[in-house]
């Protein structure tokens, strides 16, 4: 990763997710007054007066608690130190210092890593004298900020700019394809995460919804970067109770809006459930691009028409992404997951593909001599020409006659012809008609 990074790392329940959300400008990281809220490393883009860099939400530190998820929340910050170029650490000016903040000071200070102190909650300036109390922590000057009102921010970013790296590219990347995996809780989302990524990035743990936020992570593949998004399952909403949960839904909606590319991990021991059905829909009525992993394949018994049986369930029960290719993996021993690089790869190719109007009208122009459009009451509809008019995804215009002629069923041969000639694999594909002279 060729980005600064800042890792913002302090005790539960201190403002380090609402500082995340105002450095990065929306809102990503779950902000929710319960200590914990935050489990994973969320990796996200900021940008302050033209710097570009990395910025990392770390669960929050309890260095003396030792349940579960408290444990591999230190694991997760522990890791985010040892990748961070400067660490933003986050203290509560409102309660002052505690023993949990000279933990963890002591932990950053063995780091050796740049260091920079913002006392939060400091929302008026008769608290100003608070943050002096935080020198304790031998580590430099408290900056003064109110993460929730937005006071502070620029000097503690102006410090935070002045900390990078000199060999840091600070400029901007738009070329990032986003790919977000997308299904159930606990199908193994994370720990296909974790295989790609050959690190412990996500926590996996076997309790469902451990993965609360949309966790972003870069991948480096075949000479193209991406941003691997994992996010929370969608349960049904009756299984849904607090609100962290159904934020949580809320993240995964606004995951897919944000990726390029969804892969739908479905549970070979589950098959289709009604939930892969709803958020594969949503992702399709986005126009976003389509692969479903079916993941535990290795759990399978098997035999000659294991396969076959199985690809016939998905279509009937995702008939209407019928165009997304289909992997077989194992997210635990790493079956065929390079053949699904491989796929995200050519269906990213395909999401970016352009075809040139002489050659599309050439397609429309041959589809329409095999089968004619249709009529209604001796009015028959004519097509003059098409154009595609924008990719991501491919979209097309084609100009008639009449569009109350137009009959569903013509409109998806077109698209048939079209993918029979060019192939859009994981692709959607969107034609719209319009009359000459709209």
């Amino acid at each position: 990763m060729n980005r600064a990074v800042v890792c913002i790392v302090g005790r539960p329940n201190v403002g380090k997710s609402t500082l995340f959300n105002k450095i990065i400008g929306r809102r990503i990281a779950i902000t929710e007054d319960t200590p914990g809220v935050t489990r994973d490393r969320i990796y996200a883009e900021g940008e302050w007066l033209g710097n570009y860099f990395t910025v990392i939400d770390t669960g929050g530190l309890e260095p003396s608690n030792e349940e579960i998820i408290m444990t591999n929340i230190k694991k997760q910050a522990a890791v985010a130190i040892d990748t961070a170029d400067v660490i933003l650490f986050v203290v509560d000016g409102k309660e002052g210092i505690n023993e949990i903040d000279k933990e963890v000071g002591e932990i950053l200070r063995k780091s050796g890593k740049r260091v920079v102190i913002a006392c939060n909650k400091i929302d008026s300036l008769n608290k100003i004298d608070n943050i002096y109390e935080f020198y304790e922590l031998g580590l430099g000057e408290p900056m003064a900020i109110s993460a929730e009102q937005g006071l502070g921010l620029g000097d503690l970013l102006d410090e935070l700019v002045k900390n990078f790296p000199k060999e840091r590219d600070t400029e901007y990347d738009e070329d990032i394809v986003k790919v977000s995996l997308i299904g159930k809780p606990n199908v193994g989302k994370s720990s296909l995460i974790n295989n790609i990524l050959g690190e412990e990035r996500v926590i996996v743990t076997d309790i469902p919804g451990t993965t609360r936020d949309a966790v972003d992570s870069y991948v480096d593949y075949d000479d193209q970067r991406y941003i691997f998004i994992d996010t929370a399952g969608l349960r049904r909403k009756k299984k849904i109770y607090e609100d962290i949960e159904r934020y949580s839904v809320v993240r995964t909606l606004a995951a897919v809006d944000r990726s390029n590319i969804c892969v739908l991990v479905i549970d070979a021991l589950e098959g289709i459930t009604e939930q892969d059905t709803k958020i594969a829909g949503y992702a399709h009525d986005n126009g976003k691009g389509m692969i479903i992993a079916v993941n535990k394949w290795d759990l399978i018994d098997k035999d000659t028409q294991t396969v076959n049986e199985f690809t016939k369930d998905i279509r009937e029960k995702l008939g209407f992404i019928i165009y997304a290719p289909i992997v077989f993996i194992s997210a635990l021993t790493g079956q065929r997951v390079n053949k699904l690089l491989q796929m995200i790869n050519l269906v990213n190719n395909n999401y970016n593909l352009r075809i040139k109007t002489g050659v599309l009208n050439d397609i429309i122009n041959q589809a329409v001599l095999m089968n004619q459009p249709p009529s209604d009451k001796g009015k028959r509809a004519r097509i003059y020409y098409g154009t595609q008019v924008s990719v991501k995804p491919p979209k097309f215009v084609i100009f008639i006659n009449d569009k109350e002629l137009m009959h569903f069923s013509y409109v998806r041969y077109l698209e048939n012809q079209i993918r029979d000639h060019f192939g859009f694999d994981g692709v959607p594909i969107q034609i719209s008609f319009r009359e000459k002279g709209e």
